[in-house]
């Protein structure tokens, strides 16, 4: 057995600009801002898929701590520059009330190569996320820790909803950008793989045939980075508080760790079959942490604080081990007074309540999603 992994963390997240008055989707923010985006943060800026949308990511860190203290730093600088041209970020899976067909691609190779191959399925992309890498340096390591960890995801994307709203109306879901998501190719849970070398053979079919240019174009809730010796958590939502992001990341390097040392001590996690985990996912994407998953083992629906206490339990030795116990504790706070999605639901209906218009209510949200998104900075 190898030794400890380092479990290094480094967050990606994506915002989504707004007119900080109207609170609409700035589809075509001025170059400026981007200019001074790269100026003051560098490589740790960057653009996204669409012209409303830009991205942050943190520098390699050794401990939760560090992470939030840089992620805080990047969305400082991010809300700053924004303000001074008169937008705003905000930290929302989705805009309440943007049309996608009025949005402009970014107008770079990648992204025009994107829509020019999946056009209208990536031209409705006005979604955002939130990524966590794990530094995980052993390539079978990764591959055999992805396939244990698929199991949790459903977990983690239920805490972390921000997305019920889609142009102008509510969905229903608590997490509708998982369902943007999946109209691409190359989503969703990715297969069980015996070994890095199956991995890499199933890669190799995928290039060689000349469908994808690299790995970097399999958009899997969880996959081994094509860039960095880590493996990258890609199914949450982003989350509006900046803790709550914090508290999955937390959650999510406990688990691979406890994980390690399942394997470490010669047992692992069991594998569940797809179709069953699916079954998680859609429910977290639906219901949140509303309804509860399926514990597959007793096979029937659990409440999800119950679920969430026996995770905790899992990982309470490796929270120690990093010093993040009361990171992933938080986990306890959103699950008390809910998630983006349960707040934006509230202001939207306190609005309608209070005799506001649907357009009204909408904007109250985009405001509140300024404020939260600003909020503990």
């Amino acid at each position: 057995m190898i030794g400890e992994p380092e479990f290094t963390i480094g967050i990606e997240e994506e915002y989504l600009l707004v007119d900080r008055v109207t609170g609409a989707l700035v589809g075509d923010p001025p170059p400026e801002l981007l200019a001074e985006c790269e100026r003051l943060l560098g490589k740790h800026v960057s653009p996204e898929f669409l012209r409303s949308q830009i991205e942050v990511g943190t520098g390699v860190c050794g401990s939760i701590g560090e992470a939030r203290a840089d992620l805080a730093r990047l969305r400082a600088a991010i809300v700053a520059i924004a303000s001074r041209h008169g937008m705003a970020p905000i930290a929302a899976s989705t805009h309440p009330f943007a049309d996608w067909d009025a949005q402009k691609p970014t107008a770079r190779e990648r992204y025009t190569t994107l829509e020019r191959d999946l056009q209208g399925v990536a031209r409705r992309l006005v979604i955002c996320g939130m990524h966590v890498h794990i530094g995980l340096g052993d390539d079978e390591l990764r591959v055999d820790l992805m396939n244990q960890i698929r199991y949790f995801l459903p977990h983690l994307l239920a805490l972390s909803t921000s997305s019920p709203f889609w142009r102008g109306d509510d969905t229903g879901l608590h997490s509708y950008r998982v369902s943007v998501f999946d109209a691409m190719p190359r989503t969703g849970l990715p297969d069980r793989f015996e070994s890095f070398g199956e991995y890499n053979r199933h890669v190799d079919i995928l290039t060689g045939a000349g469908l994808i240019e690299d790995a970097t174009k399999l958009w899997w809730d969880v996959r081994p980075s094509h860039r960095f010796p880590t493996l990258e958590m890609r199914i949450t939502d982003i989350c509006t508080l900046i803790d709550d992001g914090i508290a999955i990341a937390a959650l999510y390097r406990c688990l691979l760790r406890m994980l390690w040392r399942l394997k470490r001590d010669n047992q692992r996690w069991r594998i569940y079959a797809r179709m069953l985990i699916n079954e998680n996912r859609w429910r977290a994407q639906r219901y949140g942490i509303d309804q509860g998953l399926v514990d597959f083992g007793r096979r029937e629906i659990v409440p999800y604080g119950e679920l969430l206490g026996e995770m905790l339990a899992l990982i309470a030795e490796d929270a120690a081990r990093f010093g993040c116990t009361a990171e992933v504790d938080h986990a306890r706070e959103i699950l008390a007074r809910g998630t983006s999605a349960h707040a934006q639901r509230r202001v939207y209906a306190e609005q309608l309540a209070a005799g506001a218009t649907k357009a009204e209510a909408l904007r109250a949200v985009v405001l509140w999603l300024i404020e939260a998104t600003q909020r503990g900075l």
